[in-house]
């Protein structure tokens, strides 16, 4: 019995924590180029769970601003946070108070010389490599870099993550003047929420059947 118990608990335990994916890929619907989350079987972990995010590329949205950028391709962009570096793949950036290209958070973007420092009312360019140019000034390159262990990136909140682990060769590109939507499809989460509500209804009747099987156990006992 306890084999059984343990078995219905970790069941129970994986929906819910299906459920808290579903919730958080909802929530992040109309953020730009979030990365969707699954849960996923582990059987090495005591949970018997992780939780995966989803590589694919999101849609495009066509916005015709002058520092947004989108990711096509696996890769992420580099940005500095509290002197950590960090990975995103949202590309709604702006200049900040001291001229450098940064995230709505501030965490700046960096380039493969360190972050971008825009003129003083300097416009973007960007080609599909990620060479940035101000009018007649080369700003740089954007550092582009790709997760070789996806399992390994961390949510670092506000759309960043944390990484460590190896790299692979970028051979994405880059759209300027549109951002990545979110890849979450708000028909697969509906689904998904019902198949594991289902699921979920039906381990909590296991859980009363097995409840009152030892109810019954124990009154027997006492019986006798």
């Amino acid at each position: 019995m306890p084999d059984l118990l343990q078995a219905i608990s970790r069941s129970l335990s994986s929906d819910v924590q299906t459920l808290a994916t579903i919730s958080q890929n909802v929530a992040n619907l109309n953020t730009p180029g979030y990365r969707g989350v699954r849960a996923v079987p582990e059987f090495a972990s005591e949970a018997g769970m992780r939780v995966a995010i989803d590589q694919q590329d999101g849609g495009l949205s066509q916005t015709a601003g002058a520092f947004d950028l989108a990711l096509r391709g696996p890769g992420f962009f580099v940005v500095e946070r509290d002197g950590k570096m960090l990975l995103t793949r949202s590309g709604a950036f702006h200049v900040d108070s001291e001229g450098f290209l940064a995230t709505p958070r501030g965490d700046r973007v960096q380039g493969l010389a360190g972050p971008i420092a825009v003129p003083a009312n300097g416009t973007l360019r960007a080609d599909a490599h990620g060479e940035l140019r101000s009018g007649d000034t080369n700003l740089g390159v954007l550092q582009i870099v790709v997760a070789a262990d996806a399992a390994r990136l961390r949510p670092a909140g506000e759309g960043a993550y944390f990484y460590e682990g190896g790299l692979a060769e970028w051979t994405g590109s880059i759209v300027h003047g549109a951002l990545e939507r979110a890849n979450v499809d708000p028909a697969d989460e509906t689904i998904r929420l019902m198949e594991t509500t289902r699921h979920a209804e039906s381990v909590q009747r296991a859980i009363s059947i097995y409840d009152k099987a030892m109810d019954v156990g124990i009154n027997r006992l006492g019986d006798n």
